[in-house]
């Protein structure tokens, strides 16, 4: 039987994932769209808040557009570092809806980017993954990112190994599979 050794050449310092990979989309009430475009654009800003604050005091914006509103608010507090916020907003859309696998993974990039640690972020991304994430390979490579850091570098490796397969076309997983060696 062949023993598998990883070794990684370094160690991660930057968590490269933008929180826009887990905006979820909202079809319908336009107030819940805008706040959505908000949390793609990747650039937050105090108007794009605003944005989501109104959707969210507007009465018309239900159910599965709420959760996704307060998805979509917590990706634009995170944009603007304010993590704080941002896990309330994503703790608000799992009271509503603890199915909506796309706000545990939010709520674990988050984390991992607040702490610089797996331990709080890894059980929100396994349970991301089990309810059928919208962004797989988002979950996946944040899943290993959360196992380096915690020193479980098997686990790491794999799970990069499975969002570079998710998504070919993402750099950032493939690059960093150079870090690691098997012998």
């Amino acid at each position: 039987m062949r023993r598998l050794i990883f070794l990684l050449f370094a160690a991660t310092t930057i968590i490269p994932i933008t929180a826009a990979h887990g905006a979820v989309t909202v079809f319908g009430n336009t107030t819940a769209r805008e706040c959505y475009r908000a949390a793609l654009s990747e650039t937050g800003s105090r108007s794009h808040i605003r944005i989501c604050d109104d959707a969210l005091s507007d009465n018309s914006v239900i159910g599965r557009d709420r959760v996704a509103t307060y998805v979509n608010r917590g990706i634009v507090h995170v944009q603007l570092g304010d993590f704080e916020q941002a896990l309330a907003d994503y703790d608000r859309a799992i009271a509503l809806d603890e199915s909506e696998p796309d706000a545990y993974l939010n709520k674990g990039l988050a984390l991992l980017r607040r702490d610089r640690s797996g331990a709080q972020a890894l059980p929100l991304l396994d349970i991301a993954i089990e309810r059928g994430t919208r962004e797989p390979a988002v979950a996946h490579y944040a899943r290993g990112v959360a196992h380096e850091l915690n020193g479980d570098i098997p686990a790491a490796y794999y799970d990069i190994r499975r969002a570079a397969e998710l998504d070919p076309q993402w750099e950032v997983p493939a690059r960093d599979l150079q870090r690691f060696s098997i012998e």
